[in-house]
């Protein structure tokens, strides 16, 4: 007997939902989440593909989006920058105060801007007052003046006097990246008496990685780990489970050497103490972290000659504005490296187009040494701040490394020389050429971060630029020399 054939029905043209995720979605994201983390991670990988499909589900299911919010902030502020302004407006005002504020407390400052311009006035105060103290600092300091004086206004004065405080600092220093919701707790406290206040404060502490010990005119005078302090005995005094005199960071400290610091002692944070040694705040391991990264985001845009604030979202005008003036600077440099092949232009109509073609390999080869050179040095400023007095131990290591690598490269080239050219001559010049580069180049990546440096500017400032300069200087210019001395 044969079994009847189900007919094949047309796919419907349903509507997508994070319960039905895509291959797409399916294919980045992690298995055996729970719930909540799980509905998260297709919102968020769905928004980076249709974020109106997203938008539309969330309109439409508000408990879900309530409910993710509250449990995964960072999760709801990647979803909320992946879609318009107007419409991620309307998903924060769906929540609570506090949830929106932990979402704002996720998102990128310059994001949170275009949000809060948006909001009803009167919330804005609120939320800013929910905020950690660090991160709404840093979204008020993206606001213009007037915007952020009214606001100021509006808050409970201890909060506003402490947002006034973190303000006076700059974004890239300690003061700025402090919170000033720190666990502080008077010396003389019992271990039980510790804890009993830590619970009646808990409310306006957001991390407990550390218990600052202070005196009664706030001079910071040991600090405990909440660990310690929890398992010590009742009645054992602070002085006897704290570590005195912990290390800590001034508010004018660069974000490089909190950063340095913190990872050279191990710690998950940093009390930031004025001249007198009066505990201001603290800054978190969050706040290092995220510092890192933002000075490797920096240091690599400089580098390359763009606005070490921009990002994709920034405005196309200011963009191109912090672009243009290096655009010019590589302009005239381009400019150079032109009149130096103009003033060489006999060699090359005597020796014809092989010699222009094989040319740009040379400053190539030149530009890749220097380039790894470059990363290396830059790198090892970032991360151990690679002290002045060994700049000239670097410099041999990475000329000797280009001599090394230079040899068996020249010798290469050489043949491909010979190849081409059909002669010896033709063979070493191309040889000696890229030799030169190649040990010149390395030279340059090396030297150009360490003088930018000595001179006070930021070692990654453009140095990609300058480096290129010189290699294609050396490259086309030293190729035509080379060229004039040993070809007929």
């Amino acid at each position: 007997m044969r079994l009847p054939i189900r007919p094949r029905v047309a796919p419907s043209a349903s509507k997508w939902s994070p319960s039905c995720p895509s291959r797409a979605d399916l294919g980045v994201m992690p298995i055996n989440l729970p719930r909540p983390r799980a509905l998260a991670q297709r919102l968020r990988n769905r928004a980076r593909v249709e974020p109106e499909e997203v938008e539309e589900f969330l309109d439409t299911h508000t408990a879900e989006w309530q409910s993710l919010a509250e449990a995964n902030p960072h999760d709801a502020a990647d979803i909320l920058e992946e879609l318009d302004v107007e419409a991620a407006t309307d998903l924060l005002s769906d929540l609570n105060v506090s949830d929106a504020a932990g979402i704002l407390n996720e998102m990128r400052p310059e994001l949170s801007v275009d949000l809060l311009e948006e909001l009803s006035p009167a919330r804005i105060p609120r939320l800013i007052s929910a905020m950690d103290a660090d991160m709404a600092a840093d979204l008020l300091g993206q606001l213009d003046d007037r915007d952020r004086h009214q606001i100021l206004a509006e808050l409970e004065p201890e909060i506003s006097h402490d947002l006034i405080a973190l303000l006076q600092h700059a974004p890239d220093s300690a003061g700025g990246l402090m919170t000033t919701d720190v666990a502080v707790l008077q010396v003389g406290l019992t271990a039980g008496e510790a804890t009993e206040r830590l619970r009646q404060l808990h409310d306006q502490i957001n991390d407990l990685s550390y218990v600052y010990v202070v005196d009664h005119r706030r001079h910071l005078v040991g600090v405990v780990s909440f660990r310690d302090l929890v398992f010590a005995r009742p009645g054992v005094g602070l002085e006897e489970t704290m570590v005195e005199h912990p290390v800590s960071v001034r508010p004018e400290t660069d974000r490089e050497e909190v950063s340095e610091l913190a990872q050279r002692y191990g710690l998950f944070g940093l009390p930031v103490v004025d001249h007198s040694g009066v505990l201001l705040g603290m800054v978190t391991h969050e706040a290092v972290v995220e510092s890192v990264r933002a000075e490797a985001s920096e240091d690599f845009a400089a580098a390359m000659g763009a606005g070490p604030e921009e990002t994709v979202f920034t405005s196309v005008t200011r963009a191109a504005a912090m672009r243009l003036p290096w655009m010019v600077i590589n302009l005239v440099m381009a400019l150079v490296v032109a009149f130096v092949i103009e003033r060489q232009s006999s060699v090359i109509n005597d020796i014809g187009p092989i010699l222009a073609a094989l040319m740009p390999v040379v400053a190539l080869m030149g530009g890749n040494a220097g380039a790894q050179s470059l990363a290396v040095v830059i790198r090892s400023m970032a991360i151990d701040g690679l002290a002045p007095s060994r700049a000239g131990k670097v410099l041999l290591n990475q000329v000797a490394i280009g001599l090394i690598n230079s040899v068996p490269i020249g010798l290469l080239a050489g043949i491909v020389g010979y190849v081409f050219g059909g002669t010896f001559r033709f063979g070493l010049t191309m040889g000696v050429a890229t030799t030169a580069n190649l040990v010149i180049g390395t030279l340059s990546g090396t030297a150009i971060p360490l003088v930018l440096r000595r001179m006070g500017f930021d070692p990654a400032l453009a140095s990609n630029i300058f480096l290129t300069l010189v290699t294609d200087v050396v490259g086309f210019g030293g190729f035509l020399v080379v060229a004039t001395l040993l070809l007929p």
